[in-house]
């Protein structure tokens, strides 16, 4: 790799952790469950940007199934997580 490819790895990755930080921060914090729902959702995020930047620093795919079942679990979990605020607003 590169000097200029070892920097950017470096940025991202630390990008990547402080982002980490502020959604478990956010999850400990709340202050009401939906906040914390996001934040979960964020971090999930975070870990598959994490995992896509492993793959590119080691040049190597055995990542890209874990990449792809928690994306399919982030996107259907925000899904449920829509159906049901819209179902408690119709409550009310």
């Amino acid at each position: 790799m590169t000097i200029v490819t070892t920097v950017v790895l470096a940025v991202d990755a630390l990008m990547l952790a402080v982002a980490a930080l502020l959604s478990v921060l956010r999850v400990a914090r709340g202050p009401r469950a939906l906040d914390r729902i996001v934040a979960n959702d964020v971090l999930v995020a975070v870990v598959v940007a994490a995992a896509g930047l492993t793959m590119v620093a080691t040049r190597n795919g055995l990542l890209l199934p874990l990449i792809l079942v928690l994306s399919l679990l982030g996107f259907t979990s925000a899904v449920a997580v829509g159906r049901l605020i819209r179902t408690r607003r119709d409550i009310r």
